[in-house]
């Protein structure tokens, strides 16, 4: 069970845009710093264990060559195993910032060349494997960008080029060094799921298809594959072979927040019903098969649901943003 604390200030709303909200634990005890985005500002905030912030920063975007100030997308940390940046997307591009949002360390502008007069260009879905950051498109492709120990001389590397609808997220999952083993998914507006082994080349491991049901938000847990989708669907997938393991009807309308804390195995979802869900993972050690159970759920009244996180890795605690609501709501177990 999980009871509401006491919420976190903000000096503005978040956009209504999936996956609005990004947590990272920080060094100092009971500190936690939230991103979310709202118009063409990123907002930064850590907050002590009561809700009170200790410090809050926005971040605007890029002005790059077009007029007036772009809409960015989605904020997101990437944990790399020797450095922590803070990516932003938006209609014209990516920066990366170090970890407090203090210093720019790379801009990678958007290529119009392949786009039509009709077409809304943007980035969306971010995630790191290892040294890699992978960001995804408005044109389906995934860009893998390099990232050195230190510095800004990131390097774009690779581009996957196999989706053919906007890329909606990216999840990553440590692959532990083993051979074959599916390290990254990406998804996309029709709902199709691609498992990548991450590396100096990307390898496609299988494709999974969403019927043309958009898939606004991924994770992957052990080698699982949990994927939202547009009807309040959430599907587990075994990500080396895109067998179906649960298909659970979770929401009311569409997803869109997953996450997982992965030293616990829960699965967070929210949606547009104003419902959040805490679910259970484990693996049936005689099938090999996931099984879920449901633990909680959280009506969120009155607000759009747009952002849903873990505190910790334990899912010990869990906060929650909405649409035009000006707090981060906060959620810890009792």
């Amino acid at each position: 069970m999980y009871r509401r604390e006491r919420p976190v200030p903000m000096r503005s709303c978040p956009a209504a845009l999936y996956n609005n909200l990004c947590v990272l634990p920080l060094p100092a005890p009971g500190l936690t710093q939230f991103a979310l985005v709202h118009g063409p500002t990123a907002q930064l905030l850590s907050a002590a264990p009561d809700g009170l912030p200790v410090s809050q920063r926005q971040l605007h975007t890029k002005d790059g060559a077009g007029p007036g100030f772009p809409l960015i997308t989605q904020a997101y940390w990437c944990v790399l195993p020797f450095r922590v940046l803070l990516v932003l997307t938006s209609q014209r591009g990516i920066q990366m910032y170090e970890s407090d949002g203090s210093v720019m360390v790379y801009w990678h502008a958007l290529d119009s060349t392949d786009a039509s007069p009709v077409q809304a260009l943007f980035a969306r879905g971010i995630a790191a494997s290892g040294h890699y950051i992978c960001v995804g498109t408005w044109s389906g492709r995934v860009l893998v960008f390099d990232v050195p120990v230190k510095g800004p001389n990131i390097v774009l590397s690779e581009e996957l080029d196999v989706h053919q609808a906007s890329i909606t997220d990216i999840a990553a999952e440590p692959a532990q060094g083993q051979d074959c083993v599916a390290d990254v998914v990406t998804a996309d507006d029709s709902g199709l799921l691609c498992v990548w082994k991450s590396g100096p080349e990307f390898k496609l491991l299988t494709r999974i298809s969403g019927f043309g049901i958009p898939c606004p938000s991924v994770q992957l847990w052990q080698g699982s594959v949990a994927a939202g989708y547009g009807d309040g669907q959430i599907r587990i997938y075994e990500a080396s072979s895109g067998a179906l393991h649960v298909q659970i009807n979770a929401h009311a309308r569409g997803i869109c927040a997953l996450d997982l804390a992965p030293e616990a195995g829960k699965l967070l979802s929210g949606a547009e019903d104003s419902f959040v869900h805490i679910w259970k993972l484990s693996r049936n050690p005689d099938s090999g098969c996931i099984e879920v159970e449901h633990c909680h759920a959280e009506c969120v009244t009155d607000t759009q649901v747009c952002g849903a996180r873990f505190c910790d890795l334990r899912g010990s605690s869990f906060a929650v943003t909405g649409y035009d609501l000006a707090e981060i709501l906060r959620y810890s177990c009792v």
